[in-house]
């Protein structure tokens, strides 16, 4: 039987053959044996042969599947690593799975214990990590996407599996710790990639991340051999979803929150029409002529954000006509997403909901403001500082008060407190958006929660939100 030894090197993992060829430009039919059982595993592209150390190199990510792939192919596979370090104490799950959480754990299960795990929030995925850690019972790197996250998964692993404090540190945002159980940030991931691999586990949260160009690297640099991704909304505006069957496993378990009403918040949605101002209207209709007088002079055709990027958003750099089609378009939506008519429906839905939480989105910071300034309402943006932040949804989470104003940095990576009523001034036309703003009221709680979407009439908003309910 032959022999062959996988070790890392930086980066890389390498395959070193027990035998190798003496010829530069001959391998040797044991190497060529070699090579075709790794092309099995590898994809041809991420294989790369290394005549000085005599070696394979390729991605540390396909670990398993090269030694699953040669020990299949009758060679003995020597590992010069522990791909799955035993955590150094017992775990002991504190909180009782639901039935759906059981499910899904056991679809993971099942898929060798690499996939994803699709949720709304409030549904508890965070248990379903929990779950897998207990299952496995190896060391375990969490990945997260910002720093707030850092702490709040850190509390959880010591609360929910009554994990050792020694055991459980947080990596990035100036503190670089290490333990059987990590919390990281995607971006310190990418950059300390050779940390990865002391890791037996990697649990990817708001896994839709991942396969950016950059946080990849997360994925592609670890050997871990059990993986698990957690999401509400898996979906890309790149499409780029799809490579995480690669990187993380096959999607293994989906709910909505239609699926799991018995087990969230009641809740309804409601969509109400709010019509321009008549000089709104006509503001709207020169922006739109003008836009569209581009698209027809120049036979446009523009399907997707990818093509309004590549056929008006780039050549606006240079060509003064396309240029005036990008205003025009922006000047459009912001007519329509920022309606007049808005604030006074909101003024209006909150004097219906006086003693209920609330919390207000809009894409546009400037409407923020606006909204804190007029009302008096406590407002978050990606400009508010850490401290403030902390403060206000600490003084939400007290009932201090109870309507907040926000744009986008709320919609994921931040442990907001319960609310039962979300209000959307304006959106975006992904149904992840959407998807993440419904998940901030269904937590489980004794009142129904309830979903206002606000939307222009006779605008291309009305065509924005009719696409994102229909993906």
């Amino acid at each position: 039987m032959k022999s062959v030894r996988l070790s890392l090197r930086g980066n890389d993992l390498l395959v070193t053959p027990e035998k190798v060829g003496e010829g530069e430009a001959d391998c040797g039919s044991d190497e060529q044996e070699l090579r075709h059982r790794l092309l099995q595993a590898v994809p041809a592209d991420e294989l790369l042969y290394d005549r000085r150390l005599s070696a394979y190199r390729t991605l540390p990510q396909a670990y398993r599947a090269v030694s699953e792939t040669l020990d299949r192919g009758a060679y003995r596979v020597e590992v010069a690593f522990e791909a799955a370090p035993a955590l150094p104490f017992a775990v002991r799950l504190r909180q009782q799975p639901r039935a759906y959480q059981a499910e899904a754990l056991a679809k993971w299960s099942a898929a060798g214990r690499r996939g994803v795990v699709v949720l709304p929030t409030g549904a508890g995925k965070t248990l379903v990590a929990m779950m897998a850690i207990a299952e496995t019972a190896t060391s375990t790197l969490v990945l997260v996407p910002t720093l707030d996250l850092l702490d709040q998964w850190r509390r959880t692993l010591l609360e929910v599996l009554e994990a050792p404090p020694e055991h459980v540190a947080t990596f990035g945002g100036g503190r670089r710790d290490l333990a059987p159980l990590t919390v990281m940030t995607y971006d310190s991931a990418t950059i300390h990639t050779q940390a990865l691999n002391q890791f037996g586990l990697l649990v990817f949260d708001e896994v839709h991340h991942l396969p950016a160009p950059s946080y990849r690297r997360a994925a592609e640099g670890a050997v871990a051999p059990y993986r698990l991704g957690l999401s509400a909304t898996p979906q890309r505006g790149d499409g780029k979803e799809a490579d995480l069957a690669e990187l993380v496993g096959p999607l293994v378990y989906e709910r909505t929150p239609g699926q799991l009403r018995a087990h969230l918040a009641k809740f309804r949605e409601q969509r109400i029409q709010v019509a321009l101002s008549g000089d709104e209207a006509a503001a709207y209709e020169r922006a739109r002529a003008t836009y569209r007088d581009f698209v027809r002079r120049r036979r446009l055709r523009i399907m997707s954000p990818e093509d309004f990027q590549r056929k008006v958003i780039w050549p606006s750099a240079n060509d003064p006509e396309a240029r005036e089609a990008m205003l025009a378009h922006r000047d459009a939506r912001r007519l329509s997403f920022n309606a007049e008519g808005k604030m006074k429906m909101l003024v209006e839905l909150l004097g219906r909901h006086v003693e209920d939480r609330v919390i207000i989105f809009s894409d546009y910071n400037t409407v923020v403001d606006q909204v804190s300034r007029e009302l008096l309402v406590p407002s978050i943006t990606h400009r508010t500082p850490a401290g403030e932040r902390a403060a206000v949804l600490d003084g939400f989470r007290a009932g201090r008060f109870t309507k907040l104003v926000t744009g986008r940095v709320l919609n994921e990576g931040v442990d907001v407190p319960d609310a039962n009523v979300a209000i959307v001034l304006s959106g975006s036309a992904t149904r992840r958006e959407y998807v993440q703003r419904l998940g901030r009221v269904l937590r489980p709680k004794e009142s129904a929660a309830v979903l206002y979407e606000l939307v222009s009439e006779e605008t291309d908003e009305q065509h924005v939100t009719r696409r994102r309910h229909a993906e």
